[in-house]
This record gives structure tokens, sequence and C-alpha cells, in this order.
């Protein structure tokens, strides 16, 4: 662990733990001991209760007919994509994890990629419409940092064009949207149970459906496509969920509720704390939505800050602030794709968020004063600066 001199409140020195990014909630350790401890001990790692366990207590709290454990959230995007027999191109945001362009260029597919809203980061439903071409048959959406999508916008266009929708949810697991779970629209929506998510398996994702066809098919992709009589009906892929995965995600779904509420309280304390700072500014959501605030971002105007995301990055990492870039460079930045031709795409409102975004230090048991040495540390930069 390193510890650092920094004074990060007043004028006094003091020695201070470094404040990661994020670190995972892990409830009732010796519960999860000991729940591992019998699984190794039944000799069945795959294809087992846990597994099955875990795949209906999800569904219940989602509310949907159908969750199915995978080993990730990507491969659960490859698996959907593969069993709705897409085919063509895809519209997805540029603003997001590459892991959504992944997934469809992965399938064969090409990405077309559409602009966000300005207010929520997440995908603009009258740009997506724009990029809907004659060879467009899906649009995947990301709820970006847990904020949800404008899910209702979104179907609409997607059952004019009579095209698929997939939602990216890899941050979203416990978001609310207009009241309800995200987890039911679209015709699938995935979500993540990596390390830095609040709901966590180490490693692991769920696919979220309420097509019955559609969850019979991705079951039997994530086992190479596989029914059971080793004659495989599509070429799938080995995307299992282990026992011992199924054993942590569903310890993490305890008291979920109560950490997502925890992250939003983090949430109103740095926008309280930042709120007055030129320059910063802050991605919003619905009124009557609730984010998993999986990470928490802002938004720094380098004119008005007076140093750009960058040299805010720098100074906190100076102090043992650590912080991220999330999402910059953009996809269509990336040189996976833009050496397909995505230079040339014009994102005007992507290209302008991912020039300032920063996320912030987040965590579930994050405590206020962690809070407040990262706000303290952002006003002190914006006034020692020098104006650019």
């Amino acid at each position: 662990m390193t510890m650092r001199s920094d004074a990060a409140t007043d004028d006094r020195p003091s020695i201070l733990e470094d404040i990661p990014l994020t670190r995972p909630s892990v409830p009732d350790p010796g519960r999860v001991a000991a729940s591992i401890e019998e699984v190794l001990r039944s000799g069945r790692l795959t294809n087992g209760d846990r597994v099955r366990a875990l795949e209906e207590s999800t569904a219940d709290y989602l509310g949907v007919r159908h969750c199915v454990a995978v080993s990730s959230c990507t491969a659960g995007l490859m698996l959907v994509l593969r069993a709705l027999d897409v085919s063509g191109n895809v519209v997805l945001p540029s603003f997001t994890f590459a892991a959504t362009a992944h997934a469809a260029a992965w399938n064969g597919l090409r990405p077309v990629f559409a602009d966000i809203h300005p207010d929520s980061l997440t995908l603009s439903p009258e740009s997506a419409a724009h990029a809907i071409g004659v060879r467009t048959s899906a649009i995947i959406a990301t709820h970006i940092y847990g904020t949800p999508c404008d899910t209702a916008a979104l179907e609409e266009i997607a059952g004019e064009r009579g095209i698929r929708l997939v939602f990216d949810a890899a941050h979203a697991f416990g978001s609310l949207h207009e009241g309800r779970h995200v987890g039911g629209f679209g015709d699938a929506e995935v979500f993540s149970l990596s390390p830095t998510k609040v709901m966590v398996a180490g490693e692991g994702g769920l696919i979220a459906t309420d097509d019955d066809s559609l969850a019979e098919r991705c079951r039997i992709g994530r086992d190479y496509g596989n029914p059971g009589d080793y004659d495989c009906v599509f070429v799938g892929l080995n995307a299992r969920m282990s026992e011992l995965h199924a054993v942590l995600a569903s310890a993490s779904l305890d008291r979920l509720d109560e950490r997502i509420e925890r992250r939003n309280a983090l949430a109103t304390m740095y926008v309280e704390r930042l709120g007055d700072i030129a320059g910063i500014g802050f991605p919003s959501s619905g009124a009557d939505d609730r984010s998993t605030f999986k990470d928490f971002t802002i938004l720094v105007e380098p004119g008005e800050f007076r140093t750009d995301a960058d040299g805010l990055a720098a100074s906190l990492h100076a102090v043992g602030i650590d912080s991220r870039r999330y999402y910059s460079p953009p996809v269509h930045r990336m040189k996976a794709y833009r050496n397909n031709g995505a230079k040339d795409v014009r994102l005007p409102v992507t290209e302008w968020a991912a020039d300032r975004v920063l996320t912030l230090p987040m965590w579930s048991e994050m405590r206020a004063d962690d809070v407040v040495r990262v706000t303290d540390a952002v006003r002190r930069v914006h006034r020692t600066a020098a104006p650019t």
C-alpha cells in the first residue's frame, strides 16, 4: 500500500493512503469462502446449481423472464448478436468501452458510429436514426456510467425500422429507468459482473431478456452452440460462467440496492462540493431514473477551469488520487477502427465530451472524507493552475 505526504484539506502535511479509482465490494467474504469450499468438494465446477440459482434470482430482481449467465459482458454481447442472426451494419455509440464495438466486429458486422446526447452522454436517438441505412440490422446502445438511455425513443426507432435493439448494460445492474429496472428493454440487455462493477462475480456477465427463444439460443451458444448431443446448431463459443463465479455474484446481489444508494449519496456529495467551480460540469440522468454510478465522471472545460482533463488527472495523480479518461479516445478514434475508415466519421458531441471527461474515484464503501480529499484537490488545482 502506497503512503504519501500531502496536504489534502489544509496546508499541514500528513501521511495519507493513495485513493484508487475503485475497489470491488465483496460482502461477507467468510460466507463466500464457505460456499466456494462446498463447490470444490462437490466436484462440479460448471453447469451446476449455483449458476442456475443466480440466473433465477437475478431474473426475479430485474423483473424479466430470463437471465443467462455468461463468462463476460463482451461474450454476452457477442452471443446475443449471433443468436439474433443479425448481419450487415450495426449502429452504436463511439462514446463507450471498446467491447461494445468489438462484439459487433467479432460477428463480422460493421460498426456504424452515432453521436451522443450532450446531457446524458448516452446514444442520441436522433443521431442513431440518421445513421441507419439499408444494410442496418441492429442498434446497440450503452447505459453509460449506469445512466439509462432514452429506451422509449430507441425502441420506437427500432420498431419502425424493423431492426433489433440491444443494450450494453455493463454498468447498469441496479439502474432504474422511469421506475423500472434496466434489463427488460429492447431485445436483450447485457450486464457485466467484472471487479469494477457494483455487482461482481470476479469475471462474468448476464444476458437479460423476455424472449424465450433468444434466451434458449444464448444458453446453447455459451456452450459452443451444442444443444446437448454435440451436433452444434450454430457456431457458438465457450462463454459459460463457472460455479465459483456464480457464488461470488450471488453474494454480491445481497444488499445491492443499499450499495447503489450509497453511491448515489457519494455522487450528490461530489456535485455539491464541485458544482461551484468554474469549468466543472456533470452528465445528467432523467428525473425518474437511478444510476448505479458505476463511475462518477466530470466534464472539464479547459478555458474556465484553467487546465484540461489531462492536466487535472496528472495533478491528482501527483497527490495519490487515481482517475481515468472514460472515454477518451472514443472508439472511432482508436487505431482498431480509424484504420477502417472510422476516422472520417463526424461526431461533434462525442468528440467534445471525450476531450473533457475525467472519471474520479468511486466505490461502494468509499468514505465521505475520501470525497473531501478528492474535491479539495480538484479545487486546489483550479486555484493554482496557470490560465490556458
